[in-house]
């Protein structure tokens, strides 16, 4: 059984975190979908926080015999699942990150070769032209 204080706890601090991510959404320090992940836990804590019943069904269903410690099972998973999500997104940026430097230092050793060539084709005409 969840105790009121839980409760009160679960809804401030799910209250905060919407709005702190609604700020930042605002000041554009946020990409709308990444804060959607936060926003939707916080509305899932204050679900819980006021039909508890519903955590105190899920804790049984699971057999955990304490409802805040099924609370707190259950964060525990999501930022998990949240830390994963992360962890696959760095990955392809660090990925995309690498393929650009490479096709950046390519151009750039393209446009140096073009430039070698053209300075040899100037230093190639003003002989021929001094020559006559």
């Amino acid at each position: 059984m969840m105790t009121m204080m839980l409760r009160v706890v679960l809804i401030v601090v799910s209250v905060i975190t919407m709005t702190f991510m609604m700020r930042k959404i605002r000041q554009a320090k946020v990409q709308i979908e990444a804060a959607m992940f936060w926003v939707i836990m916080a509305l899932i804590l204050v679900v819980f926080a006021v039909v508890p019943g519903a955590a105190d069904l899920c804790a049984r269903l699971l057999g955990i015999y304490s409802t805040p410690n099924f609370l707190f099972l259950f964060m525990i998973f999501l930022l998990i699942v949240k830390a994963f999500g992360m962890t696959i997104q760095l990955s392809q940026l660090e990925s995309k990150q690498r393929e650009l430097i490479q096709k950046m230092a390519l151009e750039q050793k393209f446009l140096e070769e073009k430039e070698a060539e053209l300075e040899e084709r100037e230093a190639a005409l003003e002989t021929c032209g001094k020559g006559e």
